[in-house]
């Protein structure tokens, strides 16, 4: 694949856009049936039914898929009914439109799920807007009528296109996932080849983010991936992720000692050896991903594993009390690089068939680590505090939807007045960061997409083109609504022009386009200005956030450090274990997230994002340490004395647990065994590992008291 070809054809066969051509393929289904059995009114009322509903549709799992859309379709035909019934009835459409506004928003309490429901329930009402009516009942119940049936013919549509695509929408999560480590690996290998292992803050706040979207990626492919893995194929993309899971523990293992190592100025050559390495098996991952897009065996993995650096004998072993050599801490690193090299040699033989998955963990992963796909009462009931963000947000919305509708009630021209309330309701987000996103975006999507439609409906082009280009416009605006806002923006301004202008023939093109920017500025500026009404700081989030990460924390330590999981004859050890590192992660994802958006935010709200950085970045390097002895206990339990190890590894946990819990800092060593045999650390790659493990637990606890010191400072009252 040619290097220039290789990123376009990356977007054009990945999982939202065929997701996107799914929605557009549905979409024209709909609208040729309804246009033969109701004519253009019909049809085009039916094609609003499909925009209403098509923003839960994404890729999902077969299970739970129906119920999924189910709701979109159940808060939308009786809103489209109702906001045809007070259409011109002004003050009972502004009471109309603000009690619903606040009712639909309230579905933000389920976060991820939630969200497109609220955004189909408000497309409903500001759809129902853009289609004539007199007021009559049998009008609105003719239009509801056609509404109904495209929404309720689609969400058919989207439940068997679902299922039809599920084997490729397992085939591009585990390619979309590969892809993110990739990134991660890139970025990885910056940061051994920084200069004096320091990076600048941009690529930390990168190595973040990625940090971040890999954790959200992962759980998307888990949903994926691991239902109903019952055939061969399913099995092995099964325990590839798996796999991967693992390869991201090595991965962040690999930052270890990297203060000391870039100390030294004789280990320069080796770190960028080193990172060169990773590098390399970015791309030899990069190369399966793209196999595994284009359904091709992938090539063989070939790259022989980095030498470890020599040792001289006054090196190989020194006092445990003593900072290491630089040279031992160097075969250390080049060992965990070696780890990494091992877990891309394993996903690519799982990928060519040349090695079989791990089953057992594959099926009892089936139901633990996949999102519920029943909805509970749940987050609705347990956000009814003034705090709570759900809860300020629907506010925030209803107050900004009912000041966009009384000044659209007294512009000159009120006939499209719908498109201020429909800019508000797509850039005012759950927080300041996210507005001023899509407020960018949805500016000059709105620019470039008006002089695209403007250009078109200048034409006079027929009814059939407009209805294609309806459709195009839906596959693009749905398929990049969650990647690149940019470009939906456009899209979805060509679209609504279009089809306002399919319901409402007869209306100036010219004008129309002309309205349509103006009532974007409008919207825009209400959604920027009531971002700041009843706002939800990051900060006031933050307190449960770090609470969460150093709780997560605390439970993995004591679930790593655990020797049940070598002595089980089953593997619920394992799980409880893998169950306790997912939380470690998804708790430090949250935590980034909530850190990135607050930057956005003014200064004098902002939390000490300072504090917040080191005790992401201790949070990750306790991570680290860990991972290194939970790799020495699974995989190099032949080198280490075991029955030595059972107590100093239960003191290492309850010390982790107390220093997270806040208890003072010992000068001790309290997890070091009096075994003058542990008092030296040898080679880590011919003689006893236990020495290590026990400075890695040491390490561990130190960590472990800067994450709580950090979470302490955090949390502190902001100095004026």
């Amino acid at each position: 694949m040619n290097d220039s070809v290789r990123p376009a054809l990356r977007v054009l066969l990945s999982s939202h856009v065929a997701n996107g051509v799914a929605a557009g393929l549905g979409l024209l289904l709909v609208s040729a049936l309804a246009h033969l059995l109701f004519g253009p009114a019909g049809s085009a009322a039916a094609t609003v039914g499909v925009i209403v509903v098509t923003p839960p549709d994404q890729p999902a799992p077969r299970r739970g898929k129906f119920s999924q859309l189910l709701p979109a379709a159940v808060v939308a035909v009786p809103l489209f009914l109702a906001t045809q019934l007070v259409h011109q009835r002004p003050l009972a459409l502004w009471v109309l439109l603000v009690t619903a506004t606040f009712v639909a928003f309230l579905g933000a309490a389920w976060g991820k799920r939630g969200l497109p429901i609220a955004i189909s329930a408000m497309f409903a009402m500001l759809f129902s807007l853009a289609a004539p009516s007199d007021g009559g009942l049998d009008a609105a119940l003719r239009q509801t009528m056609h509404f109904t049936f495209g929404a309720v013919l689609y969400l058919a549509w989207a439940t068997a296109a679902n299922a039809l695509l599920n084997a490729r929408y397992r085939r591009l999560a585990l390619v979309d996932t590969l892809g993110a480590v990739v990134s991660l690996m890139r970025t990885q290998a910056l940061q051994l080849a920084a200069p004096n292992g320091v990076l600048s803050q941009p690529v930390v706040g990168l190595l973040m983010r990625q940090q971040a979207a890999l954790a959200d990626q992962l759980q998307s492919a888990r949903n994926l991936l691991l239902e109903a893995p019952r055939t061969p194929q399913r099995q092995r993309w099964a325990g590839m992720l798996m796999q991967v899971l693992d390869m991201r523990d090595h991965l962040v293992a690999c930052a270890l000692d990297l203060d000391a190592l870039a100390a030294a100025p004789d280990q320069e050559g080796l770190l960028l050896d080193l990172a060169r390495e990773i590098a390399a098996l970015a791309d030899d991952l990069q190369a399966l991903a793209d196999a595994v897009l284009l359904g091709r065996v992938p090539p063989a993995f070939t790259r022989e594993r980095p030498p470890l650096p020599p040792l001289t004998p006054s090196e190989a072993t020194v006092d445990v009390n003593r900072p290491p050599p630089a040279q031992l801490l160097a075969r250390s690193m080049a060992g965990r690089v070696g780890h990494l090299h091992e877990e891309v040699g394993r996903i690519v033989a799982l990928a060519r068939g040349e090695r079989e998955p791990d089953l057992d963990v594959v099926r009892a992963a089936w139901q633990l680590f996949v999102s519920p796909t029943v909805w509970s009462w749940r987050p609705f009931l347990s956000m009814w505090r003034w705090d709570a963000p759900p809860l300020r947000h629907a506010m925030r919305a209803a107050l900004a939807i009912g000041c966009g509708q009384a000044l659209a009630m007294v512009l000159p021209w009120g006939s499209h007045a719908y498109w201020i309330l429909l800019t508000i309701v797509v850039v005012l987000r759950g927080s300041l960061a996210q507005t001023l996103e899509r407020r960018n975006a949805r500016v000059a999507g709105t620019l470039l997409g008006c002089v695209l439609a403007g250009g078109l409906l200048s034409t006079g082009a027929p009814e059939t083109v407009l209805t294609l280009v309806v459709v195009l416009g839906q596959s693009i605006a749905h398929a990049f609504a969650i990647r690149r806002y940019l470009v939906t923006a456009i899209a979805a301004t060509v679209l609504s022009l279009v089809q306002a202008h399919l319901l409402n023939a007869g209306v100036s093109t010219v004008f129309d386009v002309a309205e349509r920017m103006a009532d974007t500025g409008i919207g825009v500026v209400i959604a920027w200005v009531f971002s700041y009404v009843l706002p939800s700081w990051e900060r006031t989030q933050i307190g449960a956030l770090v609470a969460r990460t150093v709780a997560a924390q605390a439970k993995h330590a004591k679930l790593a450090l655990g020797l049940g999981q070598l002595q089980s004859v089953d593997n619920e050890a394992e799980l409880a274990w893998r169950l306790a590192r997912r939380e470690a992660y998804d708790s430090l994802s949250a935590l980034v997230q909530a850190v990135q958006r607050s930057i956005a935010e003014p200064r004098a709200v902002q939390p000490r994002l300072k504090d917040l950085e080191r005790l992401l970045a201790h949070g990750y390097q306790l991570l680290a340490q860990l991972t290194a002895v939970k790799t020495m206990l699974l995989q190099r339990r032949d080198r280490l004395a075991l029955e030595h190890l059972r107590d100093p590894l239960q003191q290492g946990a309850d010390a982790i647990a107390a220093a997270l819990a806040g208890a003072p800092r010992s000068d001790g060593a309290p997890v070091l065994d009096d075994q003058s045999t542990m008092l030296q650390l040898p080679d880590p790659y011919v003689d006893d590992l236990s020495p290590w493990l026990l400075r890695r637990l040491r390490l561990a606890v130190g960590i472990a008291h800067d994450l709580q010191a950090e979470a302490q400072r955090a949390l502190a009252p902001q100095a004026a």
